[in-house]
C-alpha cells in the first residue's frame, strides 16, 4: 500500500512539472510576436523623392529654337536693272529683304516668270551652288536674273511683268520689269532666261 501511495504522488508531480513547461512555452511564443510597450511599428516612409530623368533624355535648353524658313508675307520684294555696260546679257538683280520682326532662313533659287507678249517664259536655273544662310530682321539678300539683249532689230517678246517666288513657297509676288523692253526670238524649248541662286547678287550687281 505504502509503494502504491509513493508511485502516484511521483506521477503527479511529474504531471505538473509538463503543465508548467507546456505553459511557459506558449507565453515565450505570443511574447515574442507582440511588439513591446512603448515601441510603433515601423511605417513606410511617405517622403517625396524627386523623379529622375529618363535615361538619354535633354531638357530642352533656353534659345536653341533654330529660325523658321522666310515666307512670302515675311519679305518685301524688289527688282532693280543691274546691267554692267559690255556684258554680253542683261541683268536684273531681285532683293528681298526681312521685314517680319524676326531672323529666317532663305536659300536655293526662288521661282522666276517673266510675263511676255507670246506667255509666260521660266526662267532656267543657273546651276551654281546654293548656300544657306540666316537672314537677319531688316537686312537684305540679292539674286541675278540674266538675259539675252534683242539685238536682232525686231520687237522680239515683249516683257510686261516679274513673277517671283520664294524657295519654298507657292505665294508669289508679281512685280513691274525693270530691264530691256524685249527678249530676242529663239528657237527651241530651251529657256534663254537664267535665274541665280539667293545670295549670288550683290546690292550693286
Amino acid at each position: 500500500m505504502r509503494v502504491r501511495k509513493l508511485t502516484f504522488a511521483v506521477l503527479a508531480a511529474t504531471a505538473a512539472l509538463t503543465l508548467t513547461a507546456c505553459q511557459d512555452d506558449e507565453t515565450g511564443t505570443a511574447a515574442q510576436g507582440a511588439p513591446a510597450a512603448g515601441q510603433k511599428s515601423a511605417a513606410p516612409s511617405t517622403a517625396a523623392t524627386s523623379a529622375a530623368p529618363a535615361k538619354g533624355s535633354t531638357p530642352p535648353a533656353a534659345g536653341s529654337a533654330k529660325a523658321g524658313e522666310c515666307r512670302t508675307a515675311d519679305l518685301t520684294v524688289t527688282a532693280a536693272d543691274r546691267t554692267i555696260g559690255g556684258d554680253a546679257d542683261r541683268t536684273v538683280v531681285v532683293e528681298f529683304k526681312n521685314h517680319s520682326g524676326k531672323d529666317c532662313t532663305v536659300s536655293g533659287y526662288a521661282g522666276v516668270d517673266l510675263k511676255t507678249s507670246a506667255g509666260t517664259v521660266s526662267a532656267k536655273r543657273s546651276g551654281e551652288p546654293v548656300v544657306a544662310g540666316v537672314l537677319k530682321n531688316g537686312k537684305s539678300t540679292y539674286f541675278g536674273i540674266s538675259y539675252p539683249a534683242n539685238t536682232s532689230g525686231g520687237t522680239g517678246l515683249r516683257i510686261t511683268g516679274l513673277v517671283v517666288t520664294p524657295p519654298d513657297e507657292t505665294r508669289s509676288v508679281t512685280l513691274a520689269w525693270p530691264g530691256a523692253a524685249s527678249l530676242p526670238v529663239t528657237e527651241g524649248t530651251d529657256s534663254p532666261v537664267k535665274v541665280g541662286p539667293i545670295g549670288s547678287a550683290g546690292q550693286g550687281e
